[in-house]
């Protein structure tokens, strides 16, 4: 009996938090892993939930979100920074009820903000028209993503790979990165996409994780795999709702672990916390690059 009633009460719990706010940053160590459609695909299922989700995307290319979806984004984070919009402006409303966040051009900036912009940027967030409860961000594969450095308890990081050797090769190099130069991120998720079986996926799986422990002392956390039945996984432009595919229901089930996982006790949960933490991130990642650059002189 204890086990249902802790399962109740922590679904009691969930429904008195307040501005309470989970992130996820989705990353990989290279491209071709179908990072973007993992990220479209999770949030549509978080979406059809109930759940309030806003995609940041990081990526300015082609292959971005929502170039993905089939959607023009004329506007970005910047032209709110520059106050030429305002949030709710730029946002755009996405399949199954998430809305898209295009940051690419602003998210270079957020480091060199005067203190009079970083406070119009998280009052922009703070009064956000629409309640937010997830965010998902696909974040610049590799180590140029901004996302990979929040100092926020509510931050989860997921890095995507694929059968295909190098994209498990960038993937650990990534990790051994961002925990090399971060000692707080002990700890990441891995979804495997693209995998034939998931005898492959879970050896896939294994071996990372065997080597993280070893070389790393770091701890990862398997969530599961994604099939390659040619719809969602393969990067090919995703419009409307998710058909009932094997690729679409792994992600339902990717999608059910992330909802359920345990809120921290953080005494500010909003999204207002998100971007101070993130203008502080960038800051200090502003601030290393130029020391390094003024050590390398």
């Amino acid at each position: 009996m204890a086990e249902p009633i802790h399962d109740q009460a922590e679904g009691l719990r969930r429904l008195l938090v307040q501005n309470f706010l989970s992130v996820f940053t989705i990353t990989s160590g290279g491209t071709d892993t179908g990072k973007t459609t993992t990220v479209i695909s999770l949030a549509a299922a978080l979406a059809h939930s109930g759940k309030h989700v806003l995609v940041i995307d990081e990526n300015a290319g082609a292959n971005n979100v929502s170039a993905t979806l089939g959607i023009s984004a004329h506007r970005d984070l910047l032209d709110v920074i520059r106050r030429d919009k305002t949030l709710d402006e730029v946002i755009i409303p996405g399949p199954e009820g998430f809305f898209i966040l295009p940051a690419g051009r602003g998210m270079r900036v957020l480091g060199k903000l005067s203190a009079d912009d970083q406070a119009h940027v998280i009052g922009c967030f703070e009064h956000l028209a629409q309640p937010i409860d997830v965010i998902l961000i696909d974040a610049a594969p590799g180590r140029s993503s901004q996302m990979l450095t929040l100092a926020l308890s509510t931050h989860e990081i997921v890095v995507v790979v694929s059968p295909d050797p190098a994209s498990i090769t960038t993937a650990y190099a990534l990790i051994k990165h961002i925990c090399g130069h971060h000692e707080d991120k002990q700890h990441f998720h891995i979804v495997v996409n693209k995998a034939g079986a998931e005898t492959q996926a879970k050896m896939i799986f294994d071996n990372m994780a065997d080597v993280a422990k070893r070389h790393l002392a770091v701890s990862l956390d398997f969530m599961g795999f994604v099939p390659q039945d040619g719809k969602l996984c393969l990067g090919r432009r995703v419009t409307g709702t998710i058909p009932a595919t094997a690729s679409a229901a792994a992600f339902r089930r990717i999608a059910e672990s992330l909802a359920d996982w345990p809120c921290p006790d953080d005494e500010e949960r909003g999204v207002e916390r998100f971007m101070k933490s993130l203008l502080l991130s960038s800051r200090n990642n502003s601030a290393d690059a130029a020391a390094t650059a003024a050590g390398a002189r």
